[in-house]
């Protein structure tokens, strides 16, 4: 890229991912939940059993607004806290059979929010950017993993950084 037209690249995914959790968030609003529970939702249907600190770390958030976040779904019956036998100071946080619920009947809306972003694509152009953006985030991951300045906190989470939302664009069928 010439000159510092490679500044754009970053602003341009920094705003397409903006706007993407504003579409999303604004769908999930209507049916009770915000981006931030949908968020928590996702990474412990994914990892069930994940402590509010490890949560904390997989959503990028500090503890206190993580443990807000965890009795929020709690309150609606959506997760529950169980106690870790071997240390009673952490709880691990699973989904219950409501929360399993919600989870999927709200998983079609990540789906069609990316499906309508990509919408002014052709199903070739929608493979090549998802292609091509997977090569900058393998090239990013690894910088991230091999730089001494990370702690292991940050480098345990990278892969898991993906929301549904971000997923969904692997399988784009128009």
């Amino acid at each position: 890229m010439p000159d510092r037209d490679h500044l754009q690249f970053g602003w341009l995914t920094a705003d397409t991912a903006r706007l993407l959790r504003t579409v999303f968030a604004r769908r999930v609003r209507e049916v009770g939940l915000t981006r931030a529970q949908w968020l928590a939702l996702t990474r412990i249907h994914r990892r069930p059993g994940v402590s509010q600190s490890e949560l904390a770390d997989m959503m990028e958030i500090e503890k206190a607004p993580a443990g807000r976040i965890v009795d929020r779904l709690e309150e609606k019956n959506w997760v529950e806290r169980r106690p870790e036998p071997s240390d009673r100071r952490v709880n691990r946080i699973y989904l219950t059979e409501l929360g399993a619920r919600v989870h999927a009947a709200i998983a079609p809306l990540a789906d069609t929010t990316v499906r309508d972003a990509l919408a002014g694509l052709t199903p070739a152009e929608q493979a090549r950017l998802v292609a091509l953006m997977g090569k900058v985030k393998a090239q990013l991951t690894m910088l991230a993993a091999s730089d001494p300045r990370a702690d292991s906190s940050e480098i345990d989470g990278i892969e898991d950084a993906d929301d549904d939302v971000a997923a969904s664009t692997r399988v784009v069928r128009p």
